[in-house]
């Protein structure tokens, strides 16, 4: 018997309401719940590393194309309780996956993790839940003695078992969320897209406030921070796995959500946006540079943001209340950790020559505060993949409230749609 509903409930008309899973970085489970609220998403549960939430067919589409923190959409097939091999097949086997998969569908198990469960072998899980829908899918299509074909859409799971409680996902994303299409180029300890995404919107940054990144890399801070500047969807460039569920979704609901993300973007006044925005990306490897202009150039938004080949030491700017975000080497596979005190402590020398800026920083380097030469205003612990790091937020002044009229407000940002 399975103890959660894993049929699809009803909504008002011909919709079906799935409950889809929204996995996103450690720490930054707030940020991405914010992001699907905003969407206009009923959320049902928040844990460590993922958000789940209701939504129909189209919000597989929506929250696939405007998600820019989260790293992937599932959706939640069945969760249940299994504390042997037999149960589990028993109860895979149960699963009317029928209702998701098609004949020809290839389905396969992509990824199993186990967290204090008995059952705790990846191998095994995947062999025996591939083992449980194969023998389902040919029942039910009453296909008994036909192997399945495997060669329709693709239909990849993704299981977890915590504490003996087994879920099943079916990966409506493909490839990860991170990769919208634009970074061609990276550097050799690249910051992903949906984590930069995620730390700028911890911030209180806007639009028409100054932002530099002195360590750009291949640029993603500042390249993901003109893509919400200019309400382009991290999405509306690429495919996703579930483009060819037609079994569940018709191509028109996709046509509709990157027409949404068309129309979103259309509806910017670029010139006036590039006489807003003041966006400087900074870096000593001139490569690196040449890098984040074309990785700009990828991504639609190389004309908001200035480029330049730079030490830190000759960080400046005359204007007030801007913004350091950044991700500086912290000896893992660049720097020499003894060569780490000197450029943190060059980078805390400059921020205070600034006039009333704000810093925050992303870092594995523990004592990173000792050698900027300030105690951070808070200190946020974020996982980077298996990585430990921390966040530093150096909190400036605020500048005067003022009305920035047009087009432009604070919602420009914070809001997806």
């Amino acid at each position: 018997m399975i103890e959660a509903a894993v049929l699809p409930l009803m909504l008002k008309g011909s919709n079906m309401n799935y409950e889809l899973i929204a996995p996103c970085h450690f720490g930054l489970e707030a940020v991405t719940k914010k992001e699907i609220t905003g969407l206009g998403y009923e959320i049902t549960e928040v844990t460590d590393g993922k958000v789940s939430f209701l939504g129909d067919e189209k919000a597989i589409c929506r929250s696939n194309i405007f998600l820019r923190t989260a790293e992937r959409v599932l959706l939640k097939a069945a969760e249940f309780e299994a504390y042997t091999w037999e149960e589990l097949f028993d109860k895979c086997y149960d699963i009317p996956w029928e209702n998701y998969i098609p004949w020809d569908g290839w389905v396969y198990v992509a990824k199993a993790n186990s967290v204090k469960s008995r059952l705790f072998s990846p191998k095994d899980f995947q062999t025996i839940i591939q083992k449980a829908i194969v023998k389902r899918l040919q029942r039910a299509y009453k296909r008994e003695n036909e192997r399945l074909p495997m060669d329709g859409a693709v239909y990849a799971l993704r299981v977890s078992a915590l504490k003996d409680r087994i879920t099943i996902g079916i990966d409506t994303s493909g490839e990860s969320l991170h990769k919208r299409g634009y970074r061609k180029f990276t550097a050799k300890a690249p910051i992903t897209e949906t984590l930069a995404a995620a730390l700028i919107m911890l911030t209180p940054w806007r639009f028409d406030r100054i932002l530099v990144d002195p360590f750009c890399g291949s640029g993603t801070f500042v390249i993901e921070a003109a893509m919400m500047a200019a309400k382009i969807a991290p999405g509306m460039e690429r495919n996703f796995a579930a483009t060819r569920w037609s079994n569940i979704m018709p191509k028109k609901l996709w046509y509709d959500a990157y027409d949404e993300a068309r129309a979103l973007k259309a509806s910017v006044d670029r010139e006036k946006l590039k006489e807003a925005v003041d966006l400087q990306g900074y870096d000593i490897d001139g490569e690196m540079i040449e890098a984040a202009r074309k990785n700009a150039e990828l991504a639609g938004v190389a004309e908001l943001i200035h480029f330049q080949k730079r030490d830190v030491a000759e960080l400046s700017h005359r204007k007030r209340y801007g913004f350091i975000i950044t991700n500086p080497p912290y000896g893992e596979r660049i720097f020499e950790k003894n060569e780490l005190p000197e450029l943190y402590a060059t980078l805390g020398k400059r921020y205070r020559e600034l006039d009333d800026w704000s810093m925050y920083v992303i870092t594995a380097l523990e004592d990173a505060e000792k050698h900027i030469g300030a105690k951070a205003t808070k200190n946020r612990k974020i996982y980077n993949g298996m990585m430990k790091t921390y966040f530093y937020s150096y909190q400036g002044k605020k500048p005067e409230k003022k009305t920035t009229g047009g087009q432009y407000d604070e919602s420009d940002i914070r809001n997806r749609q």
